[in-house]
């Protein structure tokens, strides 16, 4: 399996072409080797409504390279600090900008300096006054401990060589009480050795996702509680064949051997404390 070095850099080549494909005005190919990614999500595809995207930049939309809707599903509130891990082109955090309004904050954090440069761009085209990208890796987030009531990522975790570092981090910037609310594409059993050892995989949001029983013990293990892991698309050996293909793996049987296993899903966990630990959760208060 390749290592976190080399698979930091190999998403760094990646996403860095993405972005200067979406500054040209060209869509980005996104997960799964498809401007779409892996098709439309079923429970997400409707969350991101034309309205909610009317005046942000077109080159934002081109950059998404998701796999959900995580601004939608962490249900905002005004006021909030949120932060997106991976924020690419910045949709998301454009997006998070304007559910949590003007008394608000939303972080956006990157390690590709295209997709940092594009960022600024659309926010500035956007007007965006409550946004600030951040230069940095999701394993060493550069924020102070416990400054961030929300955290969304939109098909990042996954890619990262040190997921638990990724976890740690989240939960040491979250408030007493934030939430992590994530999409992300997570396995359920097992995968076969040659599509973990691929790199082109890893990099298409599919061969770096955790099985979801490892996932909840990582988010448990950092301290989280309320872990829920819920799917909006299971992928079918149909879904897998195209990119198997393009990774010279499309012997046959392969995709028939992973029907089922992947799936996009939304990911939530809660940092102990707060308003929701002091009130006992009664009912009413921990909604």
């Amino acid at each position: 399996m390749a290592t976190p070095i080399e698979i930091k850099a190999t998403v760094k080549e990646k996403y860095g072409a993405a972005a200067t494909r979406a500054a040209s005005g060209a869509q980005a190919i996104g997960c799964c080797g498809s401007p779409s990614g892996c098709g439309p999500d079923p429970t997400t595809s409707n969350l991101s409504e034309l309205s909610e995207q009317a005046g942000l930049p077109a080159e934002a939309i081109a950059a998404s390279l998701g796999c959900g809707n995580p601004t939608a599903l962490a249900e905002l509130k005004a006021g909030e600090t949120v932060l997106d891990l991976g924020s690419g082109g910045g949709i998301d955090v454009l997006l998070s900008a304007r559910r949590v309004g003007p008394t608000g904050k939303a972080y956006g954090l990157d390690m590709t300096d295209e997709m940092l440069a594009l960022a600024n761009e659309n926010k500035q085209k956007a007007g965006a006054e409550n946004v600030e990208f951040l230069k940095g890796e999701i394993e060493h987030i550069p924020l102070p401990d416990n400054s961030v009531d929300v955290i969304i990522s939109n098909c990042v975790v996954n890619l990262s060589g040190d997921k638990p570092r990724v976890i740690r981090e989240a939960f040491r910037v979250l408030k007493p009480g934030g939430r992590f609310a994530v999409s992300d594409v997570v396995v359920n059993g097992d995968v076969p050795a040659d599509i973990r050892k691929n790199m082109e995989l890893w990099i298409g949001c599919v061969a770096g996702a955790l099985e979801q029983a490892e996932f909840r013990q990582l988010l448990a293990g950092a301290g989280f509680t309320n872990v829920d892991i819920e799917p909006t698309r299971v992928y079918k050996a149909a879904d897998a064949k195209q990119f198997l293909a393009e990774a010279g793996l499309d012997r046959p049987g392969l995709a028939e051997s992973i029907d089922g296993r992947f799936m996009s899903a939304f990911v939530r966990a809660t940092k102990p404390g707060g308003e929701t630990q002091a009130c006992g959760c009664a009912p009413g208060c921990c909604s």
